[in-house]
């Protein structure tokens, strides 16, 4: 998939008057690529689109405009892209009572090991992720995820972990979105 590039980025007063538009278009991208499994994990598949938006966003927010502030957006939100057979995805831990987030956070370290997304053909694939998201005691409530499908896109997310027992059947819209991201070179 197409990295974003310097190029594509508008200065934050532009894209400010240019917004609406380009958010709804990115809300659109990111509403079929969002797959909730369980009662609190978000799993959002990015691609080129929603990673620029995020890139204008945090642009806009913090009124960036020093080049080597712009190419650290660029660098730290690129990661989200990887090459065709491969899609990046960030899981939210969505628990809105701090301290049981807290305490869930601890409980559930070595989370990433039991997540896979299911083939078409039943076999799992695992994900890599950023190791920098998980403390020594203590998972990140955001982690950066990356996994390795080839052509098709899942049928199913799925964690296993004692405690968690969830998985999440892809429609076609989302399979069909994941695909299209899976072929992008």
């Amino acid at each position: 998939m197409k990295r974003v590039e310097r190029s594509e980025i508008l200065d934050y007063v532009t894209y400010g008057e240019q917004r609406g538009a380009i958010r709804d278009s990115a809300l659109r991208a990111k509403s079929v690529r969002r797959i909730l499994v369980g009662e609190c994990f978000t799993f959002l598949f990015e691609n080129h689109e929603t990673v620029l938006y995020q890139i204008q966003e945090m642009m806009r927010i913090e009124h960036i405009v020093k080049e080597d502030d712009i190419q650290h957006e660029l660098d730290t939100y690129n990661q989200l892209i990887h090459p065709a057979g491969t899609v990046g995805c960030t899981l939210l831990v969505g628990i809105d009572d701090e301290e049981l987030r807290d305490q869930k956070l601890r409980e559930w370290m070595g989370l990433n090991d039991h997540i896979y997304a299911k083939l078409p053909d039943g076999s799992l694939a695992r994900p890599t992720w950023d190791s920098r998201q998980v403390g020594d005691t203590r998972l990140s409530a955001v982690q950066y995820l990356s996994f390795a499908l080839g052509p098709d896109a899942p049928v199913a997310i799925s964690i296993e972990m004692p405690g968690i027992e969830a998985e999440t059947e892809l429609s076609d819209a989302q399979r069909g979105a994941l695909r299209e991201d899976l072929s992008a070179g």
